[in-house]
């Protein structure tokens, strides 16, 4: 493949969390309408089935980001069922208060739980997968609250969580440089899902998960000379951002 080439979808296999409703099932129905075979981990591997309409080129795999097991269930499956994995989408996320005022100990565990450690294990099981992809790619779904803290409304506890999420991007991106595996913190501002619903302090201008999982299409086709290692899709202007 001449590095100025797009990488194409036949053949790869894609592993993406948190893929049964919202930004996550944008994705998936966004990349396998691009031809990707895909992995996907849900709480629920049936009724996610039956919600996408999946007939060929999909597996659904139980994964539950609060069971650690379920992490290296779903990444050895994933690579037993298709032979290979060329790529991780880290998607699954929740959001809590947790402000000098709001939440606590139990609501800051389970952001760390969820958007810190799962995909930790889950990026630690499928780096050799990747390594041996020869042209592995991960994207993590940060947030622009991964970035900074834009004001007071802001969840302290979920900016944490997403400042890690880059970090483990970064970490990642130099574990599997050599092999070919690029990695992307995408930080995108508020989305329209359920995620943000009665939220204080979300922009009335939204993106669409649509727009998102354009985005990571496109991240997945890049050679491996023209990496990303950061990209803030903001829906406000800010200085800074």
């Amino acid at each position: 493949m001449r590095d100025a080439e797009l990488i194409p979808a036949t053949g790869r296999v894609i592993a993406i969390s948190g893929a049964s409703r919202g930004l996550g099932a944008a994705i998936a129905r966004k990349l396998h309408g691009e031809g990707y075979t895909l992995a996907l981990g849900v709480r629920d591997p049936a009724a996610a089935r039956a919600r996408l309409g999946f007939t060929e080129r999909a597996s659904f795999h139980a994964y539950d980001a609060m069971k650690p097991a379920t992490a290296e269930a779903w990444i050895e499956a994933a690579a037993a069922t298709h032979g290979r994995l060329d790529g991780l989408i880290n998607n699954a996320g929740i959001l809590r208060r947790v402000t000098w005022d709001e939440g606590g100990e139990e609501e800051l565990d389970e952001l760390w739980t969820v958007n810190v450690k799962s995909p930790f294990r889950a990026t630690k099981r499928a780096l050799p997968h990747l390594r041996a992809a020869g042209h592995g790619r991960v994207v993590n779904i940060a947030s622009t609250d991964g970035k900074r803290i834009r004001d007071a409304s802001v969840s302290i506890g979920y900016a944490m969580s997403k400042h890690a999420l880059v970090a483990l991007s970064q970490a990642t991106k130099l574990a599997g440089w050599e092999e070919g595996v690029r990695v992307t913190a995408l930080c995108p501002g508020a989305i329209d899902t359920e995620l943000l619903a009665g939220l204080p302090g979300i922009s009335a201008n939204r993106l669409s998960p649509a727009t998102i999982a354009e985005i990571v299409s496109l991240l997945l086709r890049l050679p491996d000379t023209a990496t990303i290692a950061e990209l803030i899709v903001n829906t406000r202007s800010e200085h800074s951002l």
